[in-house]
């Protein structure tokens, strides 16, 4: 037993420096767009963030031709017709965090389950850099994926909105900031889905571990009685996007900095848990 501990030691300290990171990183790329699985889930990204928006707009100008027989709600309508119908476009937001997060998870969980991780780290001894090359090809295309279609999406849109009378204007600062924070906001999600993927090295329960925290712990922390459970929802990664795209404060909410920084929190912590435990355990 101490006999191969030591040999796994000594191979371990003995690796040469191997291939440079530009070179993993271009072949990470190459794996990650040549995957017909992972061309799918992006394509489904793409067209479920597409049609939400088109079935947003819609119903929103449903609930306007409703209110407008109402002169009170017609008036207050008006007065925020265009806060009204810019957040149309992020509508998909739910299922692209979903679909990118369990695409983050299948990305490292796969190359343990079907065993490819021997491969990996035979070819790349320095077991970060594979990691991390990874992590820089799914945060990048997620965030990439998830502005795109959200401008699709909003020029999708436009036609449906004007059949209503409403305001949607992609060039405004609030439309900007709404792109800019959710693309951001989905690959967070996408590179914490990775980690899971790699301290779980199982795809279901990886997943399963996603969806918990996304969209299980919202509801529970709202269920449940107390104030922790009241305080501790705030903390959670879907908390902070309403602080980063708000005009101004909403009171009980963190501030912007503050969701920033725990946004943050929730990518570089399990990231760096990831990274310890592929260090310290055996493929």
């Amino acid at each position: 037993m101490s006999t191969t501990t030591l040999d796994r030691k000594s191979i371990r300290n003995s690796v040469g420096p191997g291939p440079a990171f530009h070179r993993v990183l271009n072949s990470e790329f190459i794996k990650f767009r040549t995957l017909m699985s992972t061309l799918i889930l992006l394509a489904s990204t793409a067209l479920v963030m597409v049609g939400f928006a088109a079935l947003s707009a819609w119903g929103t100008g449903q609930f306007a031709e409703q209110v407008a027989n109402d002169p009170d709600a017609a008036a207050a309508m008006a007065a925020q017709g265009g806060d009204l119908a810019v957040s149309i476009p992020t509508s998909g937001i739910s299922f692209a965090q979903l679909i990118l997060g369990s695409l983050g998870v299948l990305l490292m969980s796969s190359e343990f389950t079907t065993g490819m991780a021997r491969s990996t780290f035979a070819a790349v001894p320095k077991r970060l850099s594979p990691f991390m090359a990874k992590l820089i090809v799914v945060m990048v295309s997620s965030f990439l994926l998830t502005a795109v279609s959200i401008y699709i999406a909003g020029l999708v849109s436009l036609p449906i909105v004007d059949n209503y009378d409403l305001k949607l204007d992609l060039g405004s600062s609030q439309s900007v900031k709404l792109l800019l924070v959710n693309s951001i906001y989905v690959a967070a999600v996408a590179a914490i889905g990775m980690a899971l993927g790699t301290i779980v090295r199982n795809s279901a329960g990886g997943i399963m571990s996603l969806v918990g925290l996304l969209f299980v712990a919202p509801i529970a922390f709202q269920l449940i009685p107390g104030d922790f459970f009241k305080e501790a929802n705030k903390y959670l990664p879907t908390s902070t996007i309403s602080p980063l795209t708000a005009v101004e404060h909403v009171p009980e909410t963190l501030e912007a900095w503050q969701a920033g920084l725990v946004l943050g929190a929730w990518v570089v912590v399990p990231v760096a848990l990831a990274m310890l435990l592929l260090k310290k355990r055996d493929v």
